[in-house]
């Protein structure tokens, strides 16, 4: 949610000492506290944003790039002299850092803990008749509580699911089975999809810019039952969403969002535009359904999560490189992916920056790169801005989409397959034909064409990684085989590990034996 402030909402109150029992039990008059702070709209409101908050602590060590480097689309990359950690994520090891996804359970975590705060407290606000405001953001709360749990368990498989704040007797909870975890991420998904107004709120300048919409919750409702369904060989999503419900789902948010593809692929990245001459679609463009908003106002202040930390990770290492910006070299592109795209499709250029074929004079040695590949990230990565005065590690503006139309098209074609294979044909052909400039390049609608498509369209966006791992164990083996190009690009899948990232060993000790490790990473 951009350009607006903060909230810190502390969860409880510091002990005081005091001379008498009146003072000991007397509110608070100085300090906002859960107590009593949720009286009126505008404190929910403040509540709210404090959920959304957590969205933009995407960046390093976080799950897209750490689900990046476990797929067939990109190595760990980083520098030379760097820590080992990110070559071992993409080696699935687990030596040097036992900590190595810690991000991603407590960032998590918090926007659980957030989440449950508010809407425990929905009922202590004086609407004053706002029923259809508090309905708005219980369904904001709910899909960002769902949204939340759904990162943890593609991640790591069996998590602790939290439907309310817990107490101090809760602290050592077991990771409960899958069906209940995603019963819970589609019951919630499922209240926001319903309970959200049919506003589009793509545009910028609209008051609610950025927010939820009952189109993303049908579309994020559409992704975990394709996850849910096809990693655990279930008819349905937990009980809660049957197949035909989905369908109902996805083909509403095709059909009646407002939303549409830009003409342009390549229009959708700002370094894409600009290495590809061709105008910027901007940010609130009408392809983007959810993204991460984000802004350059934090001015340097490392305390503040206003800007992009994602995108000098991946950024060119060693400096700034005619228009691309300097960054640390992570995650450098697999020559697997760049070979991936035919002749022809403007995604390839788009999406990866060929140093050699842009005649970029990279010279990896001096530049400290690790696992040179000759190809690195163009989605997402910094540009060289003559007005950018921030802290270019942390106030990067570019936004991080987490849904697209185009994904959107490619639910409903995979959805569709078996009830209405022409509106699932229809849906693949429109993806196709943007990335040809052309309606020649039309391919049969089937499931391995969807998840080809899913790769070429979606790659570097976090979506690869749980696409390979929601089919089986040989498959991801084999993509991920194809990229050993031997010596420092030497990869070891272990299908053992039944596709999960190991957990930070700290919550397994926290947790006094109630969590276990995940199998393949003791």
């Amino acid at each position: 949610m951009k350009n607006i402030s903060k909230v810190i909402l502390l969860s409880s109150l510091l002990s005081l000492s005091a001379c008498s029992d009146e003072f000991v039990t007397n509110s608070p008059y100085t300090t906002v506290v859960e107590e009593n702070f949720y009286k009126t709209p505008q404190d929910a409101f403040k509540g709210l944003v404090a959920v959304y908050d957590i969205l933009q602590r995407e960046g390093y060590g976080t799950w897209l790039m750490n689900t990046e480097m476990a797929s067939d689309d990109a190595y760990g990359g980083f520098g030379t002299a760097d820590s080992n950690v990110d070559v071992e994520r993409d080696r699935f090891e687990f030596v040097t850092d036992k900590e190595m996804n810690a991000a991603i359970w407590q960032n998590n975590y918090i926007g659980i803990y957030r989440a449950n705060i508010l809407l425990e407290n929905l009922d202590n606000v004086e609407w004053g008749g706002q029923e259809a405001l508090r309905a708005q953001y219980e369904a904001e709360a709910r899909f960002l509580r769902a949204y939340y749990h759904f990162q943890l368990a593609r991640v790591f498989g069996k998590i602790v699911p939290l439907d309310h704040s817990i107490t101090a007797d809760e602290f050592e909870l077991p990771r409960a089975e899958p069906e209940v975890t995603y019963a819970l991420i589609a019951n919630d998904l499922k209240f926001a999809a319903d309970n959200l107004g049919t506003t589009n709120y793509s545009t910028p300048g609209n008051a609610d810019y950025g927010r939820i919409t009952k189109w993303a919750a049908e579309a994020f409702l559409a992704k975990a039952f394709i996850f849910y369904t096809d990693y655990y060989n279930k008819a349905d999503l937990a009980g809660v969403v049957t197949k035909a419900e989905a369908v109902t789902y996805i083909n509403d948010a095709v059909n009646n969002s407002g939303h549409n593809l830009v003409d342009n692929f390549a229009s959708l990245w700002l370094a894409s535009s600009v290495s590809e001459g061709v105008t910027y679609a901007g940010e609130g463009n009408t392809e983007v359904v959810l993204a991460i908003r984000l802004n350059s106002s934090g001015n340097a202040n490392w305390d503040l999560h206003e800007g992009n930390r994602f995108a000098v990770n991946i950024s060119t290492r060693g400096g700034d490189l005619d228009i691309y910006g300097q960054g640390w070299g992570g995650a450098p592109v697999t020559p697997s992916l760049y070979n991936a795209y035919a002749p022809g499709d403007t995604r390839r250029d788009a999406t990866i920056i060929d140093y050699v074929g842009e005649d970029l004079d990279f010279d990896p040695v001096t530049r400290g790169q690790r696992q040179y590949t000759g190809y690195g990230w163009k989605k997402g990565t910094r540009i060289v801005d003559g007005a950018f005065t921030g802290d270019f590690q942390i106030d990067n503006y570019e936004d991080i989409n987490l849904i697209r139309f185009a994904d959107v098209l490619l639910l409903a074609a995979e959805l569709n397959l078996d009830s209405n294979a022409g509106f699932a044909q229809t849906c693949l052909d429109r993806v196709r034909a943007r990335a040809y400039g052309d309606t020649s390049h039309s391919v049969p609608a089937t499931y391995t064409n969807i998840l080809n498509e899913r790769r070429l369209e979606l790659a570097l966006e976090g979506d690869r990684w749980f696409d390979l791992i929601r089919q089986d164990m040989n498959t991801v083996q084999s993509a991920i085989e194809a990229t050993d190009m031997g010596g420092e690009f030497t990869i070891n899948f272990r299908t053992q590990t039944e596709g999960w990232l190991p957990l930070p060993q700290s919550q397994i000790l926290l947790s006094n034996g109630a969590i276990q490790q995940n199998p393949g990473w003791q």
